[in-house]
């Protein structure tokens, strides 16, 4: 027995049991023996104790159906719906309030046992009760002060307990134990999903507790009562008493034996409350003592009969669960020498064999997608290996292969940045991260639904989808892909997205694949002379060059002197006029090359140049006081900003040759012009980290009209004021990115930028390239 004591967690003292079980033949006809003895005696307590539980049930049910009825009448009162989901003026809902208690005196009147009824306002803070209008902390102290709960947890209590419960609050105008069933439905949120208000019914405990003393004092038996959840919400248990363990041993209706109490329990008709009798075990088997101590022995007897045969029997089919388990002992594992339960032991050598095998597929899994992008990587910039079957490939990702002909779709997302008003507070990587899955999502369905096969990947940080063509006719792939990216573009200006798209052109066979995504490529070079979200395709900027190469542009020698002439004169008006001429008779054609379009801004920016030379000083012009000039033309993406940055800057050379010209500016103007040049630049120097650092608030310290302060400090250094303030910033955080690892938009807002898409676009046009580029490269 010691032996057998100490393997008690084995699977041989779980086959004792059970073929002891099988075994126990004369327990079980003493069993049936003492059960139909007792089946008499039982039935006449069980009627009794059920019509005794159904009569408090009774009771109950009609105070509890009093309070739901109540309950859902306030709920759907107009007056109330109008007041919580009607957009009113305040004034307008404190009168709709008024009416609403008023009405609520009639439901006093109708509803006599209810003790405590009131409606949680949310929306002012309020507590509607019958014939006044209350704060929810007045409301409490009026109602709840008993000192069993404070406010807070009275607010909280309300908050937490689902809609369409019964809790127990604390009532002060109730007998003692000052106590009250309530029954709390939450009203629904508005439109706006806020909460509305909460609605509460209370009934006090004295109400409940007579019935529950009439059972008491008749059978002897305890009642609880308890929510759907086995939480007690009535009960007159002693407080010796476990309730605990009568909660354990609850079941929805019917009745249960325990050691020393005997529990009935019956469900209510009118809500998912229960109702339960315990009765002492000593009460309920009084009557029956005899004939269960006569069971008892004949048990006894039997037992000792079983355990023998059962030992005989477990022994002999005990040896191969044995073997297996020492088999495994064997190779290392511990779980058998820490346990003891054999059948435990060989279901965690199995399932650490399972978990092992799933976590090495999630790893596969996990490693899938860039793997996946890694192979359409190289295999876009035509990187193949020839030993690699890429048809095989293509299967192991589960990428279908419909036909041999592929094309490529390239993306540019324009304003990733706007997603930061949907992501507040959400970093560069995280809106090119969210961007990209958008884009896949969305490009990969379009292409399903035109029965082609779409897989997009990320390649120097543009979307690109790989488009495996169905059968079809060439025009008619161009028309699918033409249709897949303007319907991407639309979709997505729903997340504030602009995209430009080039689409290139048809090949057949992987090795076509490069070929298509190096038209996609210089297909999307256009969109410098096309514009931003535009859709360009390979096909339609190759016939039009084809034509167009070998025409040149229009830009005469004559109309150049001219322009240098209203230069040298200051007369921007003419000048811009003649340089918008020039822009729009070169630019007007459907496909200009980007090589001509470039030459004709050069030579363009070229002219100013030689104005300013020509008024001589060229050294401190605009040209020498700005270096950068150029950078700024070269850093714009579209011949548009191009056109705009030519604009402006002719329009500084206008004023610098008129300024020139006015030789009536004294020498101690010149000078005071640059002391007061000298302390913006210290004041910018020392300030440029303040957000509110501007050319408006520069005015405001040194007492001019911010315009104005711009133009002096123009003409005393060459270069606008905001441009510098930029110019400054964007040079100190080029510093601050050689020097530390600190995110992009801790880096923007160190120097005086609050939104980071906005320090991008600044740093981008002075330096040509992204912040994160910039730090790439460093």
């Amino acid at each position: 027995m010691k032996n057998l004591w100490r393997k008690r967690k084995s699977v041989l003292f779980t086959w004792i049991v059970s073929y002891s079980v099988v075994l126990f033949v004369p327990w079980a006809i003493s069993l049936i023996i003492y059960s139909q003895s007792s089946d008499a005696l039982r039935s006449e307590i069980h009627r009794a104790n059920d019509s005794l539980l159904k009569q408090a049930r009774y009771t109950i049910d009609t105070q509890i159906d009093l309070m739901k009825r109540l309950n859902t009448e306030i709920t759907w009162n107009t007056k109330l719906q109008n007041l919580m989901y009607s957009t009113k003026t305040s004034g307008d809902a404190q009168y709709t309030a008024y009416q609403l208690v008023k009405e609520l005196l009639t439901y006093q009147t109708s509803y006599a046992s209810i003790d405590e009824f009131y409606v949680i306002w949310e929306q002012e803070g309020g507590v509607l009760r019958s014939g006044n209008v209350r704060g929810k902390e007045i409301a409490y102290n009026t109602i709840h002060a008993t000192g069993e709960i404070s406010y807070d947890q009275w607010i909280g209590t309300l908050r937490n307990t689902p809609s369409n419960s019964f809790l127990l609050l604390p009532h002060k105008d109730a007998l003692a134990p000052k106590t009250s069933i309530a029954y709390l439905t939450h009203l629904p949120k508005d439109l706006n999903g806020r909460e509305t208000g909460t609605v509460v019914v209370m009934a006090d405990l004295s109400r409940f507790q007579e019935a529950i003393e009439s059972i008491s004092g008749f059978s002897g038996g305890q009642v609880l009562v308890l929510t759907k959840d086995n939480e007690v919400l009535l009960s007159n248990l002693p407080d010796s008493f476990d309730r605990e363990r009568v909660i354990r041993s609850l079941s929805d209706g019917g009745t249960m034996e325990a050691d020393d109490f005997e529990l009935f329990t019956i469900s209510s008709s009118v809500s998912d409350l229960k109702y339960a009798l315990v009765i002492p075990s000593n009460v309920f088997w009084e009557k029956a003592e005899y004939v269960r101590r006569f069971t008892y022995a004949s048990i006894a007897i039997s037992m000792i009969g079983a355990m023998v045969l059962t030992w005989f029997f477990v022994r002999r089919n005990y040896s191969p669960i044995q073997q297996l388990v020492q088999s495994l002992s064997d190779k290392g594992s511990g779980g058998y020498r820490t346990d003891g339960n054999e059948l435990n032991f060989i279901q965690r050598a199995i399932s650490q064999t399972w978990n092992e095998k799933e976590r090495m597929a999630l790893q596969l899994q996990l490693h899938q997608h860039t793997l996946r992008s890694n192979m359409l990587n190289r295999l876009l910039k035509g990187r193949t290996d020839p030993l690699v079957p890429y048809g095989e490939v293509f299967k192991s990702f589960d990428m279908k292969l419909i036909s041999d002909r592929f094309a490529v779709i390239l993306f540019v997302v324009e304003n990733d940045g706007n997603l930061s008003s949907i992501l507040p507070g959400s970093d560069e990587a995280e809106r090119r991260k969210l961007a990209q899955f958008i884009i896949t999502n969305v490009v990969e369905e379009l292409t399903e639904r035109r029965q082609h096969a779409g897989y997009v990947a990320e390649i120097d940080d543009m979307p690109v989808c790989l488009v495996n063509l169905a059968s079809g006719s060439l025009s008619g792939y161009m028309e699918d892909l033409r249709s897949i990216a303007s319907e991407a573009q639309r979709f997505l200006q729903q997340f504030r997205l602009d995209l430009t798209i080039s689409i290139g052109g048809v090949h057949e066979s992987f090795a076509g694949v490069a070929e298509a995504y190096r038209e996609a490529v210089d297909a999307m070079e256009y969109k410098m002379v096309l514009g931003k979200q535009e859709i360009i395709t390979y096909e339609d900027i190759r016939i039009d060059n084809d034509g167009d190469l070998h025409f040149g542009y229009y830009y005469p020698l004559q109309l150049e002197q001219q322009v240098i002439n209203w230069i040298k004169a200051g007369d921007f008006a003419e000048a811009s006029r003649a340089m918008n001429d020039i822009m729009e008779r070169n630019f007007n054609k459907p496909v200009v090359t980007l090589t001509l379009a470039k030459c004709l801004i050069f030579n363009l920016a070229g002219t100013m140049v030689k104005s300013i030379n020509e008024i001589g000083d060229g050294e401190s012009s605009v040209f020498g006081g700005n270096p950068l000039w150029m950078d700024r033309i070269i850093a714009c993406d579209t011949i548009q900003e191009m056109r705009h940055e030519l604009i402006v800057l002719l329009k500084e050379v206008c004023a610098f040759a008129a300024a020139k010209r006015e030789s009536n500016v004294s020498q101690e103007r010149a000078e005071s012009l640059r002391h007061l040049a000298e302390s913006v630049i210290r004041h910018i120097e020392e300030y440029y980290d303040d957000a509110n650092l501007s050319v408006n608030s520069l005015g405001e310290r040194f007492e001019l009209k911010g315009s104005y302060l711009s133009k002096l400090f123009r003409n005393e250094t060459g270069e606008g004021l905001l441009d510098y303030i930029n110019k400054f910033r964007i040079d100190r955080a080029k510093r601050i990115i050689r020097s530390s690892r600190d995110p992009i938009s801790d880096i923007a807002k160190r120097v005086g930028y609050n939104e980071a898409a906005t320090f991008i676009r600044v740093f981008k046009k002075y330096e040509g390239i992204t912040p994160g580029k910039f730090k790439e490269m460093g």
